[in-house]
């Protein structure tokens, strides 16, 4: 993990439909200086009204997906897949523009992102990188379902998933961000969804854009994609990069152990809010250059 900022080289695009909306989109990642952050611009509103900074203040709902907002009222779906693979990359700073009211599904996990990141490359920028420390535990705890975080000296998650499905039926993954473990092992894994509960969602005005380019569909006790699963659990390895994308909007890399039971985009935005009314339980912390000046141990790894 770098101890310096970092954005992307170039601008570079993609497009594809949105996941929920069923509307395409045109997104472009832009480089951003030190201390941006993360920021969305809708090119398709208003001029000066599309802007929303993506953190935990500007989340605005949580239900099947994140969605961030102004106080003009615009907003911006399903933004934890290119979070987590920002997050996964290292980016602190990017301009993301799009046309649309969603970012695009493209293949509905963080790796055709994480694929965009590459190839406008990694600038690294002459200003230190934060990192939140984690000085005490934080718990949710909503019954069947929960998460903590403790401190640690590097980002991992602990998750389990428990559905009424012999598709999916009880997976478990731990996971410590080190050594290229999310490109390889998280950000290729896709959303998933039940066909006995697309009419409901569409109904409801969700998953307009959903089919198996842009996720895994569960009929019963099978797998209808023809090309079938990239990982034996990809199910829990998308509920943890939903995590990483969701924990990224704190602003900074996480130092903690991250413990999930059956967690989704509420619980996990909640986890960020309780930390955050706790001023005693975080602090910022600068990340160190190593003694050899090229990089941080992978031990103060805080992603990836």
């Amino acid at each position: 993990m770098r101890a310096s900022q970092a954005t992307v080289e170039r601008a570079v695009h993609c497009s594809s439909i949105g996941l929920h909306s069923g509307v395409e989109v045109e997104m472009s990642l832009h480089p951003a200086p030190p201390g941006h952050g993360i920021r969305v611009r809708r090119t398709d509103v208003a001029l000066g009204t599309g802007e929303i900074p993506c953190d935990l203040a500007h989340v605005v709902n949580d239900r099947l997906s994140t969605v961030v907002g102004n106080r003009h009222a615009v907003t911006v779906a399903t933004v934890e897949h290119l979070m987590a693979a920002l997050a996964g990359m290292g980016i602190d700073n990017a301009v993301v523009e799009l046309d649309g009211p969603e970012i695009p599904a493209m293949d509905g996990s963080a790796a055709p992102f994480v694929d965009l990141i590459e190839q406008a490359g990694i600038e690294e920028q002459d200003a230190p990188r934060r990192a939140i420390r984690l000085r005490k535990p934080v718990i949710v705890d909503r019954g069947e379902a929960s998460i903590s975080m403790t401190p640690a000296d590097a980002f991992s998650i602990d998750f389990r998933i428990e559905f009424d499905s012999p598709v999916i039926d009880r997976q478990e993954m731990s996971i410590a961000f080190a050594n290229g473990a999310f490109v390889d092992d998280i950000a290729p894994a896709r959303t998933f969804g039940f066909v006995d509960e697309v009419d409901r969602l569409r109904e409801a005005g969700f998953a307009l854009g959903a089919s198996v380019d842009n996720a895994i569909a569960i009929d019963r006790q099978r797998v209808v994609n023809g090309d079938g699963l990239r990982f034996d659990d990809e199910f829990v390895r998308h509920k943890i990069l939903d995590c990483v994308g969701d924990l990224y909007l704190a602003g900074a890399p996480i130092l903690a152990r991250i413990v999930a039971v059956r967690s989704g985009h509420a619980a996990n935005h909640d986890l960020l809010r309780a930390m955050f009314a706790d001023e005693d339980s975080w602090a910022w912390s600068e990340i160190p250059p190593a003694e050899n000046g090229e990089s941080v141990p992978a031990a103060m790894a805080a992603i990836g």
